[in-house]
């Protein structure tokens, strides 16, 4: 944790430097919640003017505030900014907000004043928040530096960083209405200074805080944010909404910013990598926060679906199998009991189905058979309107179920008026309720998900070759080779003789690819031929191919062709490597050879790869599945090809300047792997 935030969180004393006592301006709402938050400590303002301030004086010179103060609030115009920085340095405060905007958001001059703010804090040994940022927020010190129209958001579990100041305020408001607690709020603003990763770190060592939150719109240093990420995870679930995904909202992220975003891939790998929940929505966002800051994490993904209505339970099975858990096979203990309590139409098999008629006690005494099965690792209650009960008599009796369990249990509350009073019921008791099973189903995966991660570990790369040569001294086989990466040998022949000589020298059957900068694709033009089996079929291959290809292709420059001993039938696949400015190495894996483009069947991880990452991509893809056989193929050595992503991974982490390199394809034999064309790119 850097001391250096401390301030920003537990201030001896603030000041309020552009303190105003007209309501309509930022520093009369800054002012107004310091002061109504409750703040036990210290509180100055500021002021052009003389005079008077929610009964506190308004001073007209910094140095004249008494002590204590280690944090200010700026809400003075952009130009101001570094004179009032610096006064604060020699005033011996040691962190600032800079509430106002007109800074990098605003173009080159506005970037050239926030580079300024940074040098002189940087000078003074100051820390900054923003600029053009909405400040913090404390519910159990409580300290509210912010301009948001109060009443402060409920206390609660989640700490909150936002790299957008205005959905920080919408989000609160909202939150008020759902029912949920913040116990930390920050707005990061441009990220002069202090960004999302330096404030990790504070979050998860904040005891009041059991789940962060990021709204992101970029990263600082990917790099470090992954690093930092990972440890933080650990000890606090972390769940990232990077908006941005697509080349426009990109390019809106920018403006609104200044910042430059990686590109998506990049981002979904570094999340990967490091533990992070990514959703796909801020809907989606807190439906996970709500199940996380509140229930218990599953053994499994074995989950019991427990309903009256057939329908909602038959949607709740699909969303459990789109959100990649799995209906639990329920003991036959537990079928028998479930019969025994149940009216003979209900059905016991899951989803446990027990008509319209199901009681309160009825809900009680299934849901507590199906908590106790062993089969189960969670419970989903699907709960429209029962049409003989109370939907808040069924509450009542689910709670008492759920308080005296050791497994989760979420509740899809269907239904509007007549599920109010059980809403509330549910929400009082902390016990997560959803308005569809859909959503039930995206929180009990996002529960799984952090017990998956936090089971398997810290993964490191165990068991692999570290290179010690530079890879600019090497050729792309001698790299791969000093990997323990098979290569196949290929060597490139000028004429027809010393093509003969060469296939004689690597063994028939030998394989020929035209060798020439400008062809990107060598079997669309005829620059590929298979299978040559003596002498007589190289020398007339290599005649035919040169004018194929010189007539197809008649700009191109023809360096002569490419001969390599033919590798056996395998599986083809591509595996690779590509450098991303912001988190390094991203690593590639999927469908190979011709098939790459048009399928775009592959996976991505940030290197370097542990073994179960490699697995990890390897299932995602059909080219990772079907390595273990599919109908008419045979089963080849899906080991070799976890070995060849890992020490590919190492191979990039240990040469950084490699920018891309390529394996396609990366044949797949019974025993072994070898990688038949290589490209790199330094």
């Amino acid at each position: 944790m850097d001391s250096s935030l401390i301030p920003f969180f537990k201030p001896r004393g603030v000041v309020v430097i552009g303190a105003s006592t007209s309501p309509e301006k930022l520093g009369y709402g800054v002012a107004r919640n310091l002061v109504q938050s409750g703040y036990t400590g210290a509180i100055h303002f500021v002021s052009q003017k003389q005079g008077q301030l929610f009964e506190r004086p308004l001073y007209t010179n910094l140095a004249d505030v008494p002590d204590p103060v280690d944090l200010a609030i700026l809400i003075v115009p952009p130009q101001a900014t570094p004179e009032n920085i610096k006064a604060c340095g020699e005033r011996g405060i040691r962190a600032a907000i800079i509430v106002s905007s007109g800074f990098r958001e605003a173009g080159p001059q506005g970037a050239a004043l926030e580079k300024e703010c940074v040098r002189i804090a940087q000078a003074q040994g100051l820390r900054l928040l923003g600029p053009n940022c909405i400040g913090t927020l404390d519910t159990h010190l409580p300290l509210d530096t912010t301009f948001l129209q109060p009443p402060m958001p409920a206390q609660g579990g989640i700490g909150f960083i936002s790299h957008s100041g205005a959905f920080c305020a919408a989000i609160i408001d909202w939150a008020r209405g759902q029912g949920f607690g913040f116990s930390q709020l920050v707005s990061l603003g441009n990220q002069a200074d202090v960004n999302e990763t330096d404030m990790l770190p504070m979050l998860a060592a904040d005891e009041h805080t059991h789940v962060i939150v990021l709204y992101m719109e970029g990263v600082s240093d990917g790099r470090r944010f992954v690093q930092v990420a990972s440890e933080v995870t650990r000890q606090k679930p972390v769940i990232a909404l990077k908006v941005g995904r697509f080349e426009s909202g990109q390019k809106a992220a920018a403006s609104h910013t200044g910042a430059l975003a990686a590109s998506d891939i990049a981002f979904a790998a570094a999340f990967e990598k490091s533990g992070i929940l990514r959703a796909d929505s801020a809907e989606q966002m807190f439906d996970w926060v709500r199940a996380l800051e509140n229930c218990l994490l599953p053994r499994g993904k074995r989950i019991a679906i427990l309903t009256n209505a057939g329908g909602p339970g038959v949607i709740a099975a699909d969303s459990l199998e789109t959100n990649g858990l799995a209906l639990a096979k329920l003991a036959d203990s537990t079928l028998q009991t479930l019969a025994a309590d149940l009216p003979p139409a209900a059905s016991v098999q899951n989803p446990v189905d027990m008509l319209a008629s199901a009681s309160p006690h009825q809900y009680a005494v299934c849901l507590k058979l199906l908590l106790e099965d062993e089969n189960v690792d969670g419970v989903m209650v699907i709960l429209p309107p029962p049409p003989m009960f109370k939907a808040e008599e069924v509450a009542e009796k689910v709670i008492e179920v759920i308080s005296n369990s050791d497994k989760p249990v979420v509740i899809a509350l269907l239904g509007s008026v007549l599920v109010e009073n059980a809403s509330k019921e549910f929400r009082a008791a902390k016990v997560p309720a959803y308005p569809f099973p859909e959503r039930a189903a995206s929180a009990l995966s996002a529960l799984a998900k952090r017990a998956e991660f936090l089971d398997h570990g810290r993964q490191t790369t165990d068991n692999v070759v570290s290179g010690r040569l530079s890879a600019v001294d090497l050729s792309r086989e001698e790299l791969l080779a000093t990997y323990g990466i098979p290569t196949a040998p290929i060597k490139l022949a000028r004429d027809e003789n010393e093509a003969v000589a060469i296939a004689h020298e690597l063994g028939f059957p030998v394989v020929m690819k035209i060798a020439s900068p400008d062809i990107s694709h060598k079997s669309d033009v005829g620059g590929v031929a298979l299978n040559l089996l003596d002498e007589d079929a190289a020398r007339s291959a290599y005649a035919q191919m040169l004018k194929r290809v010189c007539e197809a292709v008649p700009s191109a420059q023809i360096e002569g062709v490419h001969i390599q001993r033919q590798i056996p039938q395998g599986q083809e696949v591509i595996v690779g490597a590509v450098r991303d400015p912001q988190f390094g190495h991203l690593i590639m894996f999927g469908s190979g050879g011709v098939e790459v483009e048009g399928l775009k069947d592959v996976a991505f991880a940030l290197a370097p790869l542990s073994r179960l990452e490699a697995q990890e991509m390897m299932r995602k893809t059909w080219a990772g599945r079907k390595l273990r056989g599919f109908r008419s193929l045979p089963a080849v050595d899906e080991e070799s090809v976890i070995d060849v992503l890992i020490q590919l991974s190492q191979l990039v982490n240990d040469h950084p300047e490699i920018e891309e390199i390529e394996i396609n394809p990366l044949s797949v034999l019974a025993k072994g792997a070898v990688a038949v064309d290589v490209r790199l790119k330094r």
